[in-house]
């Protein structure tokens, strides 16, 4: 009975995270695919192996084999490793069944309102990481960040040059920029004000012929 009381947690849990957090904040479905089977396998063989004198350490190193898996077909973005490991250890703290009850479903629980809060649209909106391809060759830093700033319409963190082409006049940058909306505006400058000329009439002259 217990056992079947941490399965429905997890399966609860899991739903949470994937369907209500990640897949409304940044619809991946065959990420979605990937948490649920990963969480649902963990949590099977952690059940399994947790009647065991040696589960605990089993379940351990079973967190340690999958932490090493790489998935070769598609680049994992830092906030879709931190929904990864998110999703494995809730298959594993349901699998090793921790008693109390209360505790397990707290756990859970911390998971769940650590990527709530972490992964929360208003948390930092402005920092952004992007990659920048210059149209030249750039090796001082103070003109690097004033060209980037420039660009980015932000302020400038961090720049690293990943590349940098003399012959082609070309600068490859990795930056950490905070994204400033009014230095978009002042950089458009001032609308342009159209000026209307008004042409007065000539009238003929009463005396004229």
């Amino acid at each position: 009975m217990t056992s079947l009381i941490f399965i429905a947690a997890d399966l609860a849990a899991i739903s949470v995270l994937t369907f209500v957090l990640y897949l409304r904040r940044h619809r991946r479905r065959d990420l979605v695919v990937s948490y649920l089977g990963m969480n649902v396998g963990v949590l099977a063989v952690a059940t399994a192996l947790s009647g065991s004198s040696a589960g605990l350490g089993l379940g351990l190193g079973l967190f340690g084999v999958l932490s090493i898996i790489r998935l070769r077909s598609t680049e994992l973005a830092q906030h879709e490793v931190a929904y990864y490991f998110s999703a494995l250890a809730l298959g594993l703290i349901a699998g090793l069944g921790i008693e109390p009850i209360w505790l397990t479903a707290s756990l859970m629980g911390l998971i769940l309102l650590v990527m709530f809060v972490g992964d929360h649209p208003r948390v930092l909106p402005a920092h952004r990481h992007q990659t920048v391809i210059l149209d030249r060759a750039l090796a001082e830093d103070h003109e690097l960040h004033a060209r980037l700033e420039e660009v980015l319409h932000g302020k400038v963190h961090s720049a690293t040059i990943v590349e940098l082409d003399l012959v082609n006049d070309k600068t490859i940058v990795d930056v950490r920029f905070a994204y400033n909306p009014a230095a978009r505006i002042a950089a458009a400058g001032p609308p342009a004000i159209e000026t209307m000329t008004i042409e007065t009439p000539v009238h003929a002259s009463a005396g004229a012929a």
